[in-house]
């Protein structure tokens, strides 16, 4: 889940990128021109006012801006100078397995296969590649979510995490306590997860979904 400000920065960024201001992107995109304006980005109550995917989609059109470069923009990447890396992939089912995590859920071992994604500079970034349909409508059988156990987990987040029984799962983090953490299934069939946060080997954010 990306934040309200990482959204409009985004925006500003691929106005920049294209020698133009807010008002100016916004009329390219054939929306009002003050669509994007600082003003815009709050109500009146200062609640956060976020784009809809209509006017963000105008955008990507109206600049040939790819969905890739939006994502490198989101994470805060430079998609001008950013190369494909390679970064290691395993199945999620493989994942709870012995030898492919440390005790703080990086990647180790020499058992990963790799696939491109382009702009990762963190070399702690990983991919696994769904099975089955227990997380849909979000993620189907043979998506790859790239997952980054650098980053800061909040509530709201998708997040992969293991259990000290070896389990593997890609949730949502619903509530984290110090005493407990609860994981909100994606397919609404399976019921929210509560775990004693002793439990839990390790959590990470899911930064990224190849679909």
């Amino acid at each position: 889940m990306f934040t309200h400000s990482q959204i409009w920065k985004a925006l500003d960024t691929i106005a920049e990128r294209n020698g133009l201001s807010v008002s100016g992107l916004a009329k390219k995109a054939g929306l009002d021109p003050t669509s994007f304006n600082k003003s815009k980005r709050v109500t009146g109550g200062r609640r956060a006012r976020w784009p809809s995917t209509e006017s963000v989609s105008k955008v990507l059109d109206s600049t040939a801006t790819s969905v890739e470069e939006l994502a490198a923009l989101l994470i805060g990447i430079d998609p001008d100078s950013a190369m494909k890396s390679k970064v290691p992939l395993i199945g999620l089912a493989q994942a709870g397995g012995g030898g492919y995590f440390d005790d703080a859920g990086f990647p180790v071992g020499a058992s990963w296969e790799e696939v491109a994604f382009p702009g990762i500079s963190d070399h702690y970034t990983y991919a696994l590649e769904i099975s089955g349909d227990s997380m849909l409508p979000v993620y189907r059988d043979g998506d790859i979510i790239v997952v980054s156990p650098d980053s800061s987990v909040r509530r709201g987040d998708r997040v992969v995490a293991k259990t000290h029984d070896g389990e593997v799962l890609a949730k949502v983090l619903q509530r984290r306590s110090a005493t407990t953490v609860e994981l909100a299934s994606f397919n609404p069939e399976h019921d929210t997860r509560t775990f004693n946060a002793r439990d839990i080997d390790w959590m990470a954010r899911i930064i990224w979904a190849s679909q």
